[in-house]
């Protein structure tokens, strides 16, 4: 732009509003599709927030009820301040004073948070009334550097088999969950925030679900299942539906996390969930499209890279000196026909701790969860685990992945010899066994004592059509008969010799009391 053009644009604003300068406020010179083009800020910070004076203008402060409308810096320009309204866009109008909040963006949170159904900036929406909550976090802040972390020990259990065997992930852990649309990701993420309902209350990790461009009947859905399950006593639900303004949508994972953070600082742990970053990133798009940022990559600003990174970074192990609390984060991609080369899961895939890959194909062939074992992996692996699932489920993996080699080889194949067709025999029940029906997490200590049986070959015998019956036999015949040698496994989360012995001994005594299903 030409100088001479500047200089007489500064003295239009001068002229215009000789206070505003003063004051060190600044004159909206555009306004349109929810972003604010302000001339005359100065010293301010990306990420602050401002205030449109909107008590100029009578009928439209009685409209908002006195509400003030904010805005959010993003792009600090050589001659302008480029800021999304958060509020009512229609509310502001070219000419209008806006001032500095002197503050960056906060939500509040809290135990008084818990069980409640809240927006991004934190407001109530689910009709219970105000939120009293003193404590604000920061939306954005730095990550915890390295020397104030600790290596993630501690397991968090999701309740589900096929993952706690397989894909074991930490208290601390960032662990991506991706496939493509209606593979289960969903279902895996509120199965583990109901399982935390086994976990003692000292602890049980507080949850936050975050919704992210969602349908609002599928957020409402899963309310009422939380609610069911008695999971949303110490769950936390942040929704930016699809009805959400661009903006919205990408602060509310940030929103989440600011909540989550409340409870590390405080020694606690946290599990969050992302649902879903690919959401996040398109509405990011649109917002960095409409402040006149350049896309890049697959017509992806830039920075998109950064705007996942600085808020999966935030989840951590701390350090005792620092309180020793943790944040788990469970990110969900979606992607197209199964592509993970495309630009937004590469960009998370290279960012996490690992991935659980759903596979569309198992879906479809009825196996649930969808897990592609091939593809799945937890970069902490067997440390996140307890010495009894450490034990039970070291074989598996690679059990099942060489069953799939093998499967995909025996379609083309006339005659199999022995050996072969007893792993197939193996690695088909054994799938069969990691099976799970959605919204019905098992503790861990009744996953060990199912793949203990497995492993030592009870199910072997059996059509494969029986062995989810035979595992709920299995399963009551333990608790009914051998109570002591699961509270011992539960209480030592371990399988010491003499639990073995007597698992060992169950298995028999189970044969002989069904050996109709045997036969």
């Amino acid at each position: 732009m030409d100088k001479g053009i500047i200089e007489k644009i500064k003295k239009e604003i001068q002229n215009f509003a000789p206070s505003a300068k003063k004051e060190g406020a600044g004159i909206v010179s555009f306004v349109g599709d929810g972003v604010a083009e302000i001339e005359g800020l100065q010293d301010l910070k990306l990420g602050e927030m401002l205030i449109f004076d909107t008590a100029s203008d009578k009928a439209l402060e009685d409209a908002l009820d006195s509400e003030p409308v904010y805005g959010l810096a993003l792009n600090l320009e050589e001659e302008s301040v480029k800021a999304v309204i958060l509020g009512e866009a229609s509310a502001v109008k070219e000419g209008m004073t806006v001032k500095p909040a002197g503050k960056l963006l906060s939500v509040p949170a809290g135990e008084a948070l818990l069980g409640r159904v809240v927006d991004t900036l934190g407001n109530p929406i689910d009709g219970k009334g105000p939120i009293k909550s003193d404590t604000f976090m920061a939306l954005e802040r730095d990550a915890y550097p390295v020397l104030d972390r600790q290596s993630v020990n501690e397991p968090l259990h999701t309740g589900i088999k096929a993952i706690d065997a397989m894909i074991p992930i930490g208290r601390g852990q960032r662990e991506l969950i991706i496939g493509d649309r209606f593979t289960g990701k969903t279902t895996i993420a509120i199965d583990t925030i109901i399982n935390q309902k086994y976990e003692a209350e000292s602890k049980r990790p507080v949850c936050i679900y975050v919704a992210v461009g969602q349908k609002e009947s599928k957020t409402a859905r899963i309310v009422a299942k939380l609610q069911e399950e008695g999971a949303m006593d110490y769950t936390i639900v942040v929704s930016a539906p699809a009805s959400a303004s661009a903006t919205l949508q990408y602060l509310a994972p940030y929103a989440g996390v600011a909540m989550a953070e409340y409870f590390m600082d405080r020694g606690q742990d946290a599990l969050i969930i992302y649902d879903d970053l690919s959401k996040q990133a398109v509405a990011y798009r649109q917002v960095s499209l409409l402040l006149r940022r350049p896309p890049g990559r697959e017509a992806y600003p830039g920075d998109i890279f950064y705007l996942h990174s600085r808020l999966l970074e935030r989840a951590a192990k701390l350090s005792e000196k620092k309180g020793g609390g943790s944040i788990t984060a469970l990110p969900i991609i979606e992607t197209q026909e199964g592509d993970v080369s495309a630009y937004i899961p590469t960009n998370v895939i290279s960012i996490t701790d690992g991935q659980i890959f759903l596979d569309a194909s198992l879906f479809n062939k009825g196996l649930r969860p969808a897990i592609d074992v091939g593809n799945s992996v937890s970069r902490v692996g067997s440390s996140a685990q307890t010495k009894a699932m450490k034990k039970v489920g070291g074989s598996v993996r690679i059990e099942l992945a060489q069953f799939r080699e093998l499967e995909a080889f025996a379609q083309f194949a006339q005659d199999l010899d022995e050996a072969t067709k007893e792993r197939l025999d193996r690695g088909a029940r054994m799938a069969e066994l990691l099976k799970q029906n959605k919204n019905e997490p098992m503790p861990f200590y009744l996953q060990a004592i199912v793949m203990f049986a497995g492993n030592e070959g009870l199910f072997l015998t059996l059509e494969l059509d029986k062995v989810s019956l035979a595992e709920k036999k299995w399963l009551q015949f333990v608790e009914a008969n051998y109570n002591k040698t699961l509270e011992r496994i539960k209480e030592e989360k371990a399988i010491s010799e003499t639990s073995e012995e007597e698992l060992k001994q169950a298995m028999e005594d189970f044969k002989a009391a069904n050996a109709d299903l045997f036969e």
